[in-house]
C-alpha cells in the first residue's frame, strides 16, 4: 500500500472555471479501464509547460513543444489529450504522425486548429500508438465533458499507480478568490530532470503568458524536480500549467508584485503535494523519506548531496529492511561531488538522532535509536554541511522486493 496516501475526496477537488474534463474507456492497451482524457479549455487560456530532458523524448513531447512555440495570443491552447497504456516513445516518424493525427482529430471535433491541441501519452515505450482507438474514444470524452470530474481524470491517467493523485487550493489575489486544482500520475521511472511524470495544474487566475511560463518552471524546480523513486528519467515527462483568466481580477503581469508571488506559491503548493504523492505511491514503497541538506555554500551542492543519498540503492534497501546501516549515507555524502568537502564538519541526523559528527560516528549515537527511527513509515535524513547558508530538500522512498516484481511484470 502507498505510504500514508489516500484516495483524494472528489468533493475536495475544486472545479476551475474555464476547464472541462471528459474521460473514456478507449481500450488503448487493456479493455475495461479509463485510459483516455480530454481537457477542454475556453478561448484565451494561457498554457505553458516543462518537459523531459531525455534525448529519446516521446513523440507527444516533440509535438507539444512545437505547438506551444506556435501559440497565438489571441487564440491559445484549446485542448489537451492524454492517453495511458502506450507511451508513443521510441516510435520514430510514425509516432510523430500518430501524435499529430490525434491533435488533428481533436481539433476537428472541437472546431479549432491542430496546433491548439497538446497530446500526452504514458505507458509502454517502443510500441505503436493505437491512434484509431483514440480517435474512436474522443467523441465519448467530448460528450462527457464536465467541470467537476477531477477525481475521475486523475484515475484515467494512471499506469502502475495504485491510487490517483490530485490536489486543490483556493487563495486570494487583490480581493478575488482564485482556484488551483491539479492531477498527476507517476510511481516508477521517477527521477528529477524536469518533471519525471505527467502533471496538469489548472487555475482561473488571470496571468500573462510570460508569468505562466515562469511559474511552471519555478514550481517544477521545487516539487517534481525534487523527487526520485528509482533514478530513471522517463521519455514522456510533462508538467503543464493552465491559467484560464476567468477569475474576477486584473491580469498579473508584474513578476515582482505580491500578486504574482501569491499565485506562484499557490501553484507550487499544489505541485509539491502532487510530487510527494508520487513518492508515497512509489512502486513497492513502504517508507517515505525526506532528505534535507543544510548549511551548504550554495543550493547546487546541497542538491548534489541530497540526490546522492536519495538515489543510492544501498541506502534505499537499508530503509526497506529498517537496518540502521547508516555508514552508507556517509559514503553517499562523500561521493556526491563536493571536491573540497571537510568531512570533519559534517553532521548526520536521522530525525532527531545525531548519527555522525567530526568525521565519524557520534559518541552519543546508539543503534537502538537508529532502529527506532527506521521502523517509522516516514523518516527525515538531515545532513548539516556547515559550509554556508544554503539548503535543499529531496523526497524519495525505499526500494523493496515489490519494485522488482512490478517492473519485471510491467508488460504482462
Amino acid at each position: 500500500m502507498p505510504v500514508n496516501l489516500n484516495v483524494p475526496d472528489p468533493a475536495s477537488l475544486l472545479p476551475v472555471p474555464g476547464v472541462m474534463l471528459g474521460i473514456a474507456q478507449a481500450g488503448i492497451r487493456k479493455a475495461g479501464r479509463k485510459d483516455l482524457l480530454l481537457i477542454g479549455l475556453e478561448p484565451g487560456a494561457r498554457v505553458a509547460g516543462v518537459f523531459t530532458q531525455n534525448r529519446f523524448c516521446a513523440a507527444p513531447v516533440v509535438v507539444c513543444r512545437q505547438h506551444l512555440s506556435m501559440i497565438d495570443p489571441g487564440q491559445g491552447i484549446r485542448a489537451l489529450v492524454v492517453n495511458t497504456g502506450v507511451a508513443n516513445a521510441g516510435t520514430g516518424k510514425d509516432g510523430l504522425a500518430r501524435a499529430r493525427q490525434t491533435c488533428a482529430e481533436a481539433a476537428r471535433m472541437l472546431g479549432c486548429a491542430p496546433s491548439q491541441v497538446l497530446p500526452f501519452s504514458t505507458g509502454v515505450i517502443m510500441e505503436p500508438l493505437p491512434v484509431e482507438r483514440i480517435i474512436a474514444g474522443l467523441p465519448q470524452c467530448r460528450d462527457a465533458l464536465r467541470a467537476d470530474v477531477w477525481a475521475d481524470a486523475a484515475a484515467a491517467i494512471m499506469t502502475t499507480d495504485t491510487l490517483p493523485k490530485a490536489a486543490s487550493r483556493r487563495f486570494n489575489v487583490g480581493g478575488a478568490t482564485v482556484t488551483v486544482t491539479g492531477i498527476a500520475k507517476g510511481a516508477g521511472m521517477i527521477h528529477p530532470n524536469m518533471a519525471t511524470m505527467l502533471g496538469f495544474i489548472a487555475t482561473d487566475a488571470a496571468v500573462s503568458q510570460p508569468l505562466v511560463k515562469a511559474a511552471v518552471a519555478y514550481a517544477s524546480q521545487r516539487s517534481f524536480n525534487c523527487i526520485t523513486v528509482d533514478g530513471d528519467t522517463s521519455t514522456n515527462d510533462s508538467f503543464m500549467l493552465m491559467a484560464t483568466g476567468k477569475a474576477a481580477m486584473a491580469e498579473i503581469a508584474d513578476a515582482k508584485g505580491a500578486e504574482y508571488a501569491a499565485f506562484r506559491d499557490a501553484v507550487t503548493a499544489v505541485a509539491i503535494e502532487l510530487a510527494q504523492a508520487i513518492v508515497r505511491d512509489g512502486e513497492g514503497a513502504t517508507t517515505f523519506i525526506t532528505v534535507r541538506v543544510e548549511s551548504g555554500r550554495n543550493e547546487d551542492e546541497c542538491r548534489k548531496v541530497a540526490l546522492a543519498i536519495a538515489h543510492s540503492p544501498l541506502i534505499k534497501t537499508a530503509f526497506f529492511a529498517s537496518d540502521p546501516n547508516l555508514g552508507r549515507i556517509l559514503a553517499a555524502i562523500g561521493y556526491a561531488g563536493i571536491a573540497d568537502l571537510e568531512v570533519e564538519g559534517v553532521e548526520l541526523y536521522l530525525d532527531d538522532v545525531l548519527v555522525a559528527e567530526r568525521g565519524g560516528r557520534s559518541p552519543s549515537y546508539r543503534e537502538s535509536d537508529g532502529q527506532r527511527v527506521m521502523k517509522q513509515s516516514e523518516i527525515t535524513v538531515r545532513v548539516v554541511l556547515n559550509r554556508g547558508k544554503s539548503a535543499a530538500t529531496v523526497w524519495t522512498c525505499d526500494l523493496s522486493h515489490d519494485y522488482v516484481s512490478i517492473n519485471a511484470d510491467y508488460r504482462s
